[in-house]
């Protein structure tokens, strides 16, 4: 038999919701005619809580969800089709608890309609194609027992054969211990299954609903490049009951949810059920291989018009005059020349390690049609918004999401777009403790070595060594009255006049301008900013730097990778020779 050979139903067993009284028909199947959430303890309506995707209409619980209502609500009509899969059902220990293995897979499967936990489809997303796995806890919680592994490994290797991306939908308390160790075994045969697809660069998204723990949250659930989750959805390798018997602690409110793992750096996107499908669609139209043609942007050319590429053209301000200017709160943030410069910008979060630095920001986004990783450093317009982002000045936990998103573009082979705005790494107690300097030089070794295309705009303040740790690039653009330093200016002068009232004296010493960074060689074009500066026309700001970076990937995205390194360690190598 196949996965699905059986006659599935869409409403099993739920997240509990206690029925009220008698039942109504939906086109899913009877539900009860009322319950009650046992969150908010309201009373719902059955129709209105499936009409309602089984969101609690008062309160926002994400009730759980069958396999099949799940691959209905996600794939565009009409595109579902059964991949087909081979259920063995075997009982490899010979198990019996309170009754024999085989028996509750018979009850398991009574109850769901399904062979087995996952369903797995090939269909489309907003038109974008997909191969779907999706698991129904309704189905023995969801365990993960041999034929789950299998079903997953099969679905990773459909995906792998026909070059499609893969999501899976999961939802799991663990592993299935009535198989003992072959059910472990499981958690390395997905993780393997899931590093091919790196190997062939193939998009993989894990949408993770509630709960899912123990071997899936330790294998293909936290493995894929992007990780969406519902709101509330418990994410952890050990339940609370399992810590509290184990350990005797007692989880915080609120622990392992989805909220509190985006805040700590485990997942991207937090996304209610309504919006899902048009999320997925815009990171799977991303996230592909292929650049789509845009609007003959990328034919060949001269520079992007208006933009300096010598240095006899380039201006020459007062260099204290333009640190100021380049620290203007009211210039554009990165997040700004996002939103106005690509076409879609969907931004992904922390590090999976510890953190989400909130000083660099970055995601998956599209260029003139042209599917790409963005980054940028993160300052703010307002005193609230800087304190939010401290200042622009990233931690570990920022440059280590700056290279997970970077190691996403390789994968992918997608060009890398870095914004540069900072006074510099933060250089606090934690931030040492954590790595400071680890992380930034495993950025710039993995930034010399990365092989695809990366342009870099200095757009304010270009700080030091947390400004090179996104600048390794093969293009480096500059505004006009931004600055790039190896030290600020005050910092310069309190070491070397032993004054830091000598900062425009330092300024102009160290020549961090734009024109004459540029007859430097550190930068190769400069992008004048509109009159007055870029914060009264951040449009217009946005359009020349947009056109500029355009006119950067003109050449570079005609060169295949051996030659995109060369070239970027032939530029850094050559300075001070």
């Amino acid at each position: 038999m196949t996965e699905t050979s059986m006659t599935p139903t869409s409403m099993t067993p739920m997240t509990p919701m206690t029925p009220i009284t008698g039942k109504v028909r939906t086109r899913h199947t009877d539900v009860a005619a009322w319950v009650q959430c046992p969150r908010c303890l309201h009373l719902v309506y059955g129709r209105r809580l499936d009409r309602n995707l089984n969101v609690c209409p008062e309160c926002g619980d994400h009730r759980r969800m069958t396999a099949v209502r799940r691959l209905d609500l996600l794939l565009d009509p009409g595109t579902g089709e059964p991949l087909g899969l081979p259920v063995r059902g075997a009982d490899p220990l010979g198990f019996v608890d309170s009754k024999p293995y085989p028996e509750r897979l018979r009850a398991a499967r009574e109850a769901t309609g399904l062979r087995e936990a996952v369903v797995c489809r090939r269909g489309a997303i907003e038109g974008n194609p997909v191969i779907v796995a999706a698991m129904d806890f309704g189905f023995m919680g969801g365990s993960l027992g041999a034929d789950v592994g299998e079903l997953i490994t099969r679905a990773a290797e459909t995906a792998l054969r026909e070059r499609l991306p893969l999501l899976i939908v999961t939802a799991s308390g663990g592993a299935r211990m009535q198989e003992g160790a072959v059910s472990l075994m499981q958690m390395a045969k997905t993780s393997q299954a899931l590093g091919q697809l790196d190997e062939a660069g193939v998009l993989t998204i894990a949408l993770v609903t509630d709960p899912t723990y123990g071997g899936v949250a330790a294998s293909y659930a936290t493995l894929c490049d992007v990780i969406v989750a519902e709101p509330g959805a418990r994410l952890g390798f050990a339940g609370p009951r399992v810590i509290e018997q184990t350990i005797k602690e007692r989880l915080p409110e609120g622990f392992q949810t989805a909220e509190f793992l985006r805040e700590h750096g485990m997942i991207d996107v937090v996304c209610p059920r309504a919006g899902l499908r048009p999320l997925l669609g815009r990171l799977l139209s991303i996230g592909t291989r292929s650049p789509v043609p845009g609007t003959g942007a990328l034919d060949a050319g001269a520079p992007a018009p208006g933009t300096i590429t010598v240095g006899a053209g380039a201006p020459a301000p007062d260099p204290w005059r333009t640190v100021r200017e380049a620290r203007d709160v009211a210039r554009p943030t990165a997040l700004d020349y996002f939103v106005r410069v690509l076409d879609v910008f969907e931004e992904l979060h922390g590090d999976r390690l510890s953190g989400d630095c909130t000083a660099i920001v970055g995601g998956l986004g599209r260029l003139d049609g042209i599917p790409m990783v963005v980054i940028g450093q993160q300052k703010g317009n307002t005193l609230a918004e800087l304190n939010a982002r401290n200042f622009g000045m990233p931690t570990p936990s920022g440059y280590r999401k700056a290279a997970r998103l970077m190691r996403l573009a390789a994968k992918l082979g997608l060009p890398v777009l870095t914004l540069v705005d900072t006074p510099g790494a933060y250089p606090g107690r934690e931030a040492e403790e954590q790595g400071q300097a680890v992380a930034i030089a495993e950025n710039l070794r993995l930034m010399a070595g990365l092989p695809v295309p990366i342009v870099t705009v200095v757009t304010g303040e270009g700080g030091s060594g947390g400004a090179l740790a996104l600048a390794v690039a093969n293009r480096v653009l500059i505004c006009s009255n931004a600055v790039y330093s190896v030290i600020s200016p005050e910092g310069c002068a309190a070491i070397l006049w032993k004054d830091a009232a000598a900062a425009p004296r330092a300024a102009a010493a160290l020549r961090l301008t734009a024109g004459e960074l540029l007859a430097l060689g550190i930068v190769d074009t400069i992008i004048p900013e509109p009159e007055g500066g870029t914060a009264g026309a951040p449009d217009l700001a946005a359009s020349r730097l947009r056109d500029a970076v355009l006119g950067a990937l003109r050449e570079l995205l005609g060169l295949d990778p051996t030659e995109i390194v060369r070239r970027r360690r032939a530029r850094f190598r050559a300075f001070g020779t």
